[in-house]
């Protein structure tokens, strides 16, 4: 694995302090903030708090930069978050870094209602021995209804300016946006991973990418691209399905998906290495991941539970009264076009290919 790199973990260092180190009682625990965050202090953070009056739950939402805070804490040996929420190929990354625990699944978690251990019931998507699942969610489109004259269907129309004009909205980042212009510039679905292993197929995505380089806004949080949806400076842009959900369903905005291409990935629950009060850290994961809990967050956002028995749980929406199932990504609906997030390839690459995609940016 990659070496740290010290200038940025020195740089970082400074940022990381002003979070403070919290008291015993305070679980101090990272996030990405917006719906995403609000699922979680619905389903998980409030009920636990009911039933421990005396812990404190502090909401952070560095879950876009964990990894160079975590490298950061990690040099300056001053750890002052008790567990974060990551996607998985940073989960690997870090786990691989020595940034964070491996844990025991079946010792810290809870068994399914029926007996069956945490590990059979989250079954394959425990990727790392690190990494604890919560949700399946993917990164796809919206677009605004009322500003397109005809309604983009394929992921190349992301790319097609002349028949969807108007500004877009993309992640920061090389992650998704690499795999998607390689599929609008026709490039099969199998062979996109192994052609981002090369430099030929990396200058391909970036040259598809040029294209509309002039019309992209780029975002760094998911609530980002709702809200530019909402306030018409984008006609379509990218972010993950549940921010969308919440704008078309709870907010009413005149937007609507598109599922093409859609990219699944998974998130979950890691400790950091130095995490202080690591007893209450575990009595919380193993709540918050039960087969309720999980099923619960289904509630409020349209995340795909990452435990086989929470699925049948999963119902109506809390407070809308609507049927979730076909709201999520893995609705079969919904996944006729899927790109499955390779997490080894991104865990060893990521470093490099959004230096690259810095590099890009800047030209």
């Amino acid at each position: 694995m990659k070496t740290l790199f010290k200038k940025t973990l020195i740089a970082t260092a400074v940022s990381v302090g002003v979070v403070g180190t919290a008291s015993a009682k305070d679980l101090v625990i990272v996030s990405w903030g917006g719906a995403y965050t609000a699922s979680q202090q619905n389903a998980y953070h409030e009920p636990y708090m009911a039933s421990n009056p005396d812990i404190k739950i502090i909401n952070d939402d560095s879950g876009n930069d964990a990894v160079a805070k975590l490298r950061a804490m990690a040099e300056a040996d001053n750890w002052s978050w008790h567990l974060v929420d990551m996607v998985a190929s940073d989960a690997i990354l870090s786990c691989d870094e020595g940034l964070i625990d491996e844990v025991d699944h079946d010792a810290i978690l809870a068994a399914a209602p029926d007996g069956t251990p945490a590990t059979e019931d989250f079954g394959n998507l425990i990727v790392s021995p690190c990494f604890i699942p919560q949700i399946v969610y993917s990164t796809t489109f919206g677009y605004r209804t009322d500003l397109v004259k005809a309604a983009p269907t394929s992921i190349a129309d992301v790319f097609d300016l002349e028949k969807i004009p108007g500004k877009r909205s993309l992640e920061k980042k090389a992650i998704n946006n690499l795999e998607w212009a390689l599929l609008a510039d026709g490039v099969a679905p199998d062979q996109v991973y192994d052609l981002l292993g090369t430099d030929e197929g990396v200058a391909q995505a970036f040259a598809k990418l040029d294209t509309i380089k002039d019309q992209v806004i780029w975002w760094e949080k998911g609530a980002q691209t709702p809200q530019l949806l909402a306030d018409g400076e984008v006609v379509m842009g990218s972010t993950y399905n549940g921010r969308l959900f919440s704008v078309i369903e709870e907010e009413k905005q005149p937007i609507a998906m598109m599922w093409d291409w859609q990219v699944f990935d998974l998130d979950g629950w890691v400790i950091p290495k130095g995490a202080p009060d690591k007893d209450e850290v575990l009595k919380y994961v193993k709540f918050a991941t039960d087969t309720q809990r999980l099923a619960d967050q289904a509630k409020f956002i349209s995340y795909g539970p990452a435990r086989a028995s929470s699925a049948p749980l999963v119902g109506k929406h809390a407070t809308l009264g609507i049927e979730m199932g076909p709201h999520m990504p893995t609705n079969p609906e919904n996944a006729r076009n899927t790109l499955v997030y390779n997490y080894e390839f991104w865990a060893d690459n990521v470093d490099d290919l959004n230096e690259r995609f810095t590099a890009w940016l800047n030209q």
